[in-house]
């Protein structure tokens, strides 16, 4: 069954999608297949990684991606795409370190549930 969202939280997530870049898990998985080098960020809680998340994945929650992407991800201009569980959250993390005056990045529409449901590999 689908999540429930609250209509003021879709409200926002629909704003920082008009100020982002977004892919689909499929583009992902072909950028992954090409051997293209970029950062994949789980911003998911600390929880939702350590259960499952897709290869290669590095993790820095929403809570705290302002404070600690620059620590992780020092150069502004480094290709980063960002994913939660269904590309809400990630739409708003990405929102926020654009604003940071990170220029390469982009957030995965359909998130891990995407990812699992075409069936692409997965670790936990």
């Amino acid at each position: 069954m689908a999540k429930q969202h609250a209509p003021q939280f879709l409200a926002i997530v629909e704003t920082a999608r008009k100020e982002v870049t977004e892919c689909t898990v499929e583009d992902v998985k072909q950028r992954m297949d090409a051997g293209e080098r970029f950062h994949l960020v789980d911003v998911r809680e600390e929880s939702e990684f350590a259960a499952a998340h897709i290869p290669t994945a590095e993790h820095i929650g929403k809570g705290v991606i302002e404070r600690d992407i620059e620590k992780k991800i020092p150069e502004t201009d480094s290709p980063i795409v960002l994913y939660c569980g269904g590309g809400f959250r990630s739409a708003l993390a990405a929102q926020n370190i654009q604003k940071m005056g990170y220029t390469n990045v982009i957030s995965m529409d359909g998130g891990f549930g995407g990812w699992k449901e075409a069936n692409y590999p997965i670790e936990s």
